[in-house]
């Protein structure tokens, strides 16, 4: 018995072999991560399992139960001859990876075979073979993820089934009972074993290329966060630069290159006279870039007839832009060996991220025109809202006082003039933004009559900070127009601009006839209709701050009936910012 025993273990050689090989397999793969096979999936498992089964018989060992003798290899049985053999462990895989059909599949091509070979057991061990392939997919059914030490109780249990089935058909009882006292316990034991191998096998083969997959993904997106500082303003030369040298430092290459569609325009690694930057002279680069694909060349084709050439092989990747070539990337190694699958897969996932970040980049542009065409389109609309105001007012003073009109006209020329300049600009200054609104309640002033007073609260150092063109009179013409709009006299308007340690802030307050809490919930988020206007200028206002400050930045408006109303705005100051900054540094190297 010790001696089947360890001929069995043997023979547990050949189904090491096998299950690597079947890691080789797609199918296979497939049997272990989906869910469900398809028929074509499962008629490929039941053929590939049979066979295994049957090999699992021809290798097993030809015992006679008449003087116990053990032959090494199996071809055909005499009447009173079995057989100890593996052949069980193909078919418990099978019904434990694919499921009954799968597993009772292979066991009728395996107990098929086995019936056919002859013996006194040839039909008991025939049945046995498909009450295994039915008991490994009842596992199946309850257990997705097989455990190891599942394997080796189903793949044990199957044989002692087996034994029973020898037992309660196989006729003589006597050679039947002697068969089973010599093979029962080393096949139990062998198989169960073979099982469990055979599933350790594959899983760890599968678990280390799963490790290789995930760091070679891990890889990748460590690169990707690293360029994509740098692409964000697509390929240019310093970009390249950058990129190239940190594929390089993580890639294990010679050298790494990028191009656009006509330059190489950097190079990172081991240099060659003919490897500088400078426009694409070599076919095999202008060939890639118009293929559109990953090609890979090697040091007799291409641009390796190059003399002294020390780079054995180079793969060229593209980089698109929605599906146009753009450019590529190169990488050089100094053999052909080296160009590995898992090297391969990883310049792709390479190409396809950093693409990928190109075109972030491409959006981004998009983006920002859209949004300077916002910008410009929202400060268009101001201007003859205010323009038809001022005009109004001119008109009313010709005729009653010439000279003022004329005073007007040279304040609504020095507004336009204003007016006209930062509409071609996406910011201006505190001090500007000051003059303009001067200009502005100059003619507002003249034409209250002595109604309107005006106090300034400014700090002097903040004029100079950078803001959004055309954003603080109409703060202040809203106030006039609808704020003291039935107000005959009193009219006083606050405009303040302070700073503290964090922010700057620009407030204008005005004591006219305020709103209701509805209507200032309302003021600001978006143009609405009513009899009083529409408040389309502190929309563009509020919008304007919000694109360009963000959302902190938005209007802060406090309004009560009768009593008037605040609109304010607070923006970083960046300058203080920075100078608190410096001093903390300065204070810490103390």
């Amino acid at each position: 018995m010790f001696e089947l025993f360890i001929t069995m273990m043997e023979r547990l050689g050949i189904i090491v072999t096998i299950a690597f090989i079947l890691t080789r397999f797609q199918f296979f793969r497939n049997m272990i991560y989906l869910e469900r096979l398809d028929r074509k999936q499962q008629l490929t498992a039941i053929f590939f399992f049979g066979f295994f089964g049957i090999i699992g018989t021809y290798t097993g060992l030809r015992l006679s139960t008449e003087t116990l003798n053990i032959d090494r290899w199996v071809i055909d049985l005499s009447a009173d001859e079995a057989i100890a053999n593996s052949r069980v462990i193909g078919i418990v895989i099978a019904g434990m990876l694919g499921g009954y059909r799968v597993g009772i599949g292979a066991a009728l091509i395996a107990a098929i075979h086995r019936f056919t070979l002859g013996g006194f057991t040839a039909f008991s061990c025939g049945l046995a073979t498909i009450f295994a392939g039915v008991l490994a997919g009842m596992f199946h059914k309850k257990n997705k993820q097989v455990k190891l030490r599942s394997a080796f109780k189903i793949g044990a249990l199957a044989e002692t089934i087996q034994m029973l089935i020898i037992l309660l058909i196989s006729r003589p009882f006597e050679k039947a009972l002697a068969l089973v006292e010599v093979i029962g316990m080393p096949m139990i034991i062998a198989n169960g074993l073979g099982c469990a191998l055979f599933l350790l096998i594959i899983k760890n083969v599968i678990n280390e290329e799963e490790k290789a997959v995930a760091l070679q993904a891990q890889k990748i997106l460590r690169i990707a966060d690293q360029t994509l500082v740098h692409l964000r303003n697509g390929i240019t030369i310093s970009s390249a630069r950058a990129v190239c040298q940190i594929i390089h430092n993580d890639i294990q290459t010679s050298a790494v290159a990028m191009t656009n569609l006509t330059d190489i325009l950097a190079h990172a690694g081991v240099r060659e006279d003919h490897r500088r930057e400078g426009p694409v002279e070599t076919a095999f680069i202008k060939d890639a870039i118009k293929k559109g694909k990953i090609v890979v060349g090697q040091q007799k084709t291409g641009q390796y007839r190059e003399k002294g050439n020390q780079f054995g092989a180079t793969v060229i990747a593209p980089l698109k832009i929605r599906g146009d070539t753009v450019g590529t990337l190169i990488f050089y190694f100094r053999s052909e060996k080296e160009v590995t699958h898992v090297v391969m897969e990883l310049i792709s996932g390479l190409s396809m991220i950093i693409s990928n970040q190109l075109e972030m980049a491409e959006a981004d542009k998009a983006y920002q025109l859209a949004k300077e065409a916002e910008i410009i389109s929202l400060q268009a609309q101001i201007s003859p809202h205010f323009l038809f105001n001022t005009l109004n007012t001119v008109i009313s003073l010709i005729r009653n006082d010439p000279s003022k009109a004329r005073k007007l006209l040279v304040s609504l020329s020095h507004f336009l003039r204003q007016n006209l300049s930062v509409t071609t600009n996406n910011m201006t200054t505190l001090e500007q933004e000051l003059k303009h609104t001067k200009a502005y309640l100059s003619i507002e002033q003249a034409r209250f009559v002595d109604k309107l007073e005006v106090f300034y609260d400014i700090d002097e150092d903040v004029l100079l900070h950078s803001i959004p063109p055309i954003t603080l009179q109409p703060l202040v013409e809203n106030a006039v127009k609808h704020g003291f709009k039935n107000k005959e006299r009193d009219c006083m308007l606050n405009i303040l601009i302070r700073k503290d340690d964090r922010n700057i802030y620009v407030t204008v307050e005005d004591n006219g006839d305020g709103m209701s809490e509805e209507r200032r919930g309302q003021i600001g988020m978006a143009p609405i209709e009513s009899k009083n206007g529409n408040g389309l200028a502190l929309y563009n206002v509020n919008r304007r701050l919000m694109m360009t400050f963000g959302k902190s930045a938005a209007l802060k408006i406090s309004s009560s009936a009768e009593k008037g109303t605040s609109v304010a705005f607070s923006i970083e100051n960046e300058e203080e910012a920075i100078g608190n900054g410096q001093n903390h540094k300065s204070d810490h190297c103390r």
